[in-house]
């Protein structure tokens, strides 16, 4: 009996241990994606040869045993000092105006943008400003050659001796010349290039992008060395590999521009020593890259007359406000299908408006070829700029230019009615600034504001409305101009 009663319980063993939960033993080392089986194609990411053996969490290590701190005993948080966390200026106003202030000691900066933008133009030039206040900056690049980042530096003049350059693509190597040199300033151009040759997988891969990032995260803030790292951006605009990478680094920054346009826009979209809602402009030649402390005047033309079809409006970039200059064309259609044409501006707001105008002013557009712009490139992607887009079209519309040294403000609605808009008081200072004298807002902001000196504002509430302020406010020949149907 007790041998039967002992194989009773070595069965119950087995069949109890093979109950137990398999724990996912493949992964894909592109985007982390798990099985339980080998596949030779990711099911996520669709990656094929990418999915590797993994032991899974913990791997049947040992479980990490208390240690003492390395850094020494916790403190009472009053009696750490905070000099030593300051931000340092750059010596760039438009991105320190971004980061806060300049760059903190210790802190890891990812600046994303798509390829031409003029990521690497603008690290140079901050590497450069850095080295001539003395500071020592190691400058490691791992998509071009030194003698191609020379060429750049001679155009941006962008040479100084306590300037480190170094072309790397293996961590271990990148880690050494951090060693080596002990720089004041660490700038890694891009970490999609660095590979780690103790880690599986391609470089810019998920976990060698990882991997990259910890090290020289973990680099800076045992040396109190701030660092910069460039980051791809895929179709879609946002930062290319694992989503850790945002949450690792202490700033993320998005540097925007269209291909044929100059200007150059920084935000950051986190910050851990400053606001998210500041803006930067630069303007990007063949001499480099400079701030623009005024870009108003790249969105405005310098017509020396008034021009049917153009008006002007404030946007606000972050807290920044843009005045830009909207430019409307109407012309008869020869097509059943007038164009809708729109640059920089959405389309599918430029539709609502033109919808909106016809059917609440019965100004007729359906057989009418809309082209619709902004000067210099500017987008104009908010609300506010509604009533700009109404009265740009409806003045090439009816052929009536609009009185000079105005702006409108306003968001339309479906009913026709001028809509509140945040921000009125700083787009109207920025239009002061400008010289421009004039201001139609919309009616339920006019009670709470207060204008700046020498600014005459209107208040509408409706298009009709509007129109009618912008006859009043106009020379007597458009003052008895109305809209025809």
């Amino acid at each position: 009996m007790p041998a039967v009663s002992d194989a009773a319980d070595s069965v119950r063993a087995v069949a109890t241990k093979s109950r137990t939960p398999v724990r996912a033993g493949f992964r894909c080392t592109e985007c982390g994606w798990t099985t339980s089986k080998w596949v030779g194609r990711c099911g996520e990411c669709q990656s094929w040869g990418s999915v590797v053996e993994d032991a899974g969490p913990g791997g049947g290590a040992p479980r990490t045993a208390a240690a003492a701190p390395s850094r020494g005993p916790a403190r009472p948080i009053s009696e750490i000092p905070s000099e030593t966390a300051q931000a340092r200026p750059t010596g760039v106003d438009e991105l320190d105006r971004v980061l806060g202030g300049g760059l903190v000691p210790g802190a890891v900066v990812l600046l994303a943008g798509e390829p031409g933008v003029g990521k690497s133009t603008l690290l140079l030039d901050v590497a450069a400003r850095a080295a001539r206040g003395g500071r020592r900056v190691l400058y490691v690049t791992g998509e071009e050659s030194v003698a191609q980042v020379r060429l750049r530096a001679d155009r941006i003049r962008a040479l100084d001796p306590n300037l480190l350059l170094a072309d790397e693509t293996d961590l271990a190597s990148v880690l050494g010349h951090i060693e080596q040199s002990a720089p004041d300033l660490f700038v890694l151009d891009s970490v999609q290039t660095v590979a780690s040759t103790q880690v599986e997988g391609s470089a810019g891969g998920v976990a060698q992008v990882r991997e990259v990032s910890s090290a020289v995260i973990q680099a800076a803030k045992s040396r109190d060395m701030p660092a910069v790292l460039v980051g791809h951006v895929t179709k879609d605009g946002s930062v290319a590999g694992p989503r850790t990478l945002e949450h690792l680094v202490d700033v993320v920054c998005q540097f925007e521009g269209e291909r044929h346009s100059r200007l150059r826009l920084l935000r950051a979209t986190k910050n851990r020593y400053g606001p998210t809602d500041e803006v930067g402009c630069f303007d990007l030649s063949e001499s480099g890259i400079v701030g623009l402390p005024d870009p108003s005047g790249l969105f405005v033309s310098q017509a020396l007359h008034a021009v049917p079809g153009t008006c002007l409006t404030v946007t606000l970039e972050g807290r920044r406000p843009l005045a830009v200059e909207v430019q409307a064309l109407v012309a008869p259609s020869a097509s059943p299908n007038p164009r809708r044409t729109t640059s920089g501006v959405d389309s599918a707001r430029l539709a609502m408006v033109l919808a909106v105008l016809q059917r609440r002013l019965g100004a007729r557009l359906a057989d009418q070829d809309v082209y619709l712009s902004t000067v210099g490139g500017a987008r104009v992607v908010e609300p506010a700029g509604d009533l700009a887009l109404a009265l740009a079209a409806i003045g090439s519309r009816e052929d009536v230019a609009l009185p000079r040294g105005l702006v409108a403000l306003g968001e339309v609605g479906l009913a026709g009615e001028i809509r509140a808009v945040p921000g009125v008081g700083r787009r109207l200072a920025e239009a002061a600034r400008l010289g421009f004298r004039r201001a139609i807002v919309p009616a339920s902001s006019v009670d709470d504001l207060v204008p700046p000196d020498g600014v005459h504002v209107l208040g509408a509430t409706d298009l009709a409305h509007a129109v009618q302020l912008v006859g009043a406010v106009g020379s007597p020949a458009a003052a008895g101009q109305s809209v025809r149907a």
